[in-house]
């Protein structure tokens, strides 16, 4: 998360959320959800980036989690229909021009 030119690390679980951003003279807080998913000093300085150790651990789990082997898909019934069918349910099922 960007506040005043200085990037703030932010908990994974919060990834693609809406976010809410407090700050004042002395912290930066930010919210998902109702639930504090970080709590950071405010750093005055310009271009800083500013990293919570907890946020850089999980997101390294889940890059980990990214590649963990997914079993195979449950097998699933699909009608098949007769292409003809869908001819006569557009009314196309008259002669051929």
């Amino acid at each position: 998360m960007r506040l005043d030119g200085n990037d703030y690390s932010v908990h994974p679980v919060a990834i693609g959320r809406r976010i809410e951003i407090t700050a004042d003279l002395s912290r930066v807080r930010v919210w998902c959800g109702g639930t504090l998913v970080a709590d950071h000093d405010r750093i005055w300085a310009k271009h800083q980036t500013i990293s919570d150790p907890e946020h850089v651990v999980a997101a390294k789990l889940l890059r980990r989690k990214r590649f963990d082997i997914v079993g195979p898909p449950h097998h699933v019934e699909v009608e098949q229909r007769l292409l003809t069918t869908y001819d006569t349910v557009l009314g196309l099922d008259g002669p051929v021009a």
